[in-house]
């Protein structure tokens, strides 16, 4: 059953303008529209929804064509993680690569560029930046997502970042609150936990938060993640001590609190999204975040529903509610203004510049290039013919997903036409292989995250071993030793960075 309330009295509309679901395809189907019109204020994005700019566009002139102040958010960290260029990679760095810049007015130009696109396509809300302290190297899930390990350059730079976004009119959401940065776990799998106190979460987790919060960050994201030292009993989404005493009444938050994935594992695999979502409300949560997986309208039925039957139950108080999708609308509404500030986008009119391989050299270009860290052995030339690139590739984590291209093969094959690649895992990565497959060229040996992975580690070094003059790119988290005759450290994967290295092999 899922008729519960009829479709135009207040507390239907309140429990559909707190959900914030995904769809499939490329344009808004008809139950999305439909929806739209009875109350849901939120839609989602995913790299399946985007084919080009122009479509994205129109995508959204028909969302707002039923609702004028509809919140359409996407998750566009830049870097790795990129829903606007899902297909081709980010014309912009990830956070790695601006703290190891460590130029927060370069941050906050690049905010602003990435805002300026997204609000021209009808976009007003980005589920970034990450403000996750990376104090655990082998993290499955935030990495190069991050600013970095130190909290206060995390916290300028997340400040610097939200500023920049929010100049655009773009609404930012920061990340993942109280911080994903210290877990050995990806919440989209199980449950983290962090087990730390509270000094030290004070002291680090918390700090770049801080400095959201005082920069203005129209919504936060909650964290999939156990605290015991602040509810040894449930995760921070679902945590009255989190969401309420921590950030609303300690740390005086007032803006939008949004939930990470509801149908994420950390979530879903214990408490069900029903559940979970009343949960969330209940603690402190504004806006449920759903449809990276689930994205379709039995979902959207399914939560409405549950919220309903909880006020009617005396589960969830309907005050909460109203309060929680009080302040949908109200996000709305800036964002509204400011899109009548920057003037709205019609159907074809955003800009195709940055959204082709090899066009341009804006901001993000010039970021990538600063961020590049170079370590060269005496003797060492540049590659000047076309060589043979071996991409040690890992499992893709879901955030990033594996639907996005990265590596240097393309960008080199662009400077050296007859550029070759080969894909490398754990079964078949052995030097020789390599070796044999290269029929004497130059080796390009691109990796990511060589710390995080002993069989990739292992193949790199008997690589170097045996050719020396191999060219190392490391496009993750660079903890591992630099090894090979010329070793790049990119601090990131997306197109840029491989437009950046790829400049540098080539001695161009």
């Amino acid at each position: 059953m899922t008729t519960l309330a009829p479709r135009t009295d207040t507390l239907t509309r309140d429990a559909l303008a707190v959900l914030q679901p995904g769809f499939q395809g490329t344009a808004a189907p008809d139950w999305l529209l439909r929806r739209v019109g009875e109350g849901l204020t939120s839609v989602g994005l995913f790299g399946r929804n985007i084919a080009s700019p122009a479509q994205l566009a129109a995508l959204t002139a028909r969302l707002r064509a039923e609702r004028d102040d509809v919140l359409v958010a996407i998750d566009e960290e830049g870097g790795d993680v990129t829903r606007l260029e899902v297909r081709h990679g980010s014309s912009f760095p990830g956070n790695l690569a601006l703290g190891a810049v460590d130029d927060t007015a370069l941050t906050r130009d690049v905010a602003r560029e990435l805002g300026r696109r997204l609000a021209e396509c009808g976009v007003n809300l980005n589920w970034a930046p990450s403000a996750d302290v990376n104090s655990n190297p082998g993290n499955p899930v935030i990495g190069v997502r991050s600013f970095g390990a130190d909290p206060q350059l995390v916290a300028r730079h997340t400040a610097a970042y939200v500023e920049g976004l929010q100049a655009a009119g773009v609404a930012a959401c920061t990340k993942h609150f109280p911080g994903h940065g210290d877990t050995a776990v990806d919440s989209h799998h199980a449950m983290p936990r962090i087990d730390v106190d509270l000094d030290t979460l004070h002291a680090r987790e918390l700090v770049p938060f801080r400095a959201a919060i005082a920069a203005g960050s129209k919504s936060v994201m909650s964290a999939h993640i156990l605290l015991p030292a602040l509810d040894p009993a449930r995760p921070a989404t679902l945590s009255p001590q989190i969401l309420t005493g921590l950030l609303r009444e300690e740390l005086g938050y007032d803006g939008l609190i949004i939930t990470d994935g509801m149908e994420m594992q950390a979530i879903s695999a214990t408490y069900g999204i029903e559940l979970g979502s009343v949960m969330a409300i209940a603690a402190g949560a504004d806006a449920i975040c759903v449809g990276g997986g689930l994205a379709d309208d039995g979902t959207v039925l399914r939560l409405r529903d549950a919220l309903v039957a909880a006020v009617r139950d005396g589960v969830l108080p309907e005050e909460r509610l109203a309060d929680a999708a009080a302040r949908v609308r109200a996000l709305a509404g800036w964002t509204r203004r400011s899109r009548g500030a920057w003037g709205a986008p019609g159907p074809g009119t955003a800009s195709q510049e940055g959204t082709a391989p090899g066009t341009g050299t804006g901001i993000g270009l010039v970021a990538a290039r600063r961020a590049l860290r170079i370590t060269r052995s005496i003797g060492f030339t540049p590659v000047t013919s076309a060589p043979y690139v071996a991409a040690f590739t890992p499992v893709a984590n879901i955030a990033v997903g594996d639907e996005t291209p990265w590596g240097v093969a393309a960008e080199l094959a662009r400077l050296l036409p007859g550029t070759t690649t080969g894909t490398y895992h754990s079964g078949n990565s052995t030097p020789e292989q390599v070796i044999g497959a290269a029929e004497g060229r130059r080796i390009v040996a691109v990796v990511r995250d060589v710390h995080r992975h002993p069989w990739m580690a292992l193949a790199l070094e008997a690589l170097t071993a045996a050719r020396p003059d191999t060219v190392v790119v490391e496009m993750g988290v660079p903890q591992a030793q630099p090894r090979g005759g010329l070793y790049i450290a990119t601090h990131g994967a997306a197109r840029v960075c491989g437009r950046a290295a790829a400049e540098v092999v080539a001695g161009v």
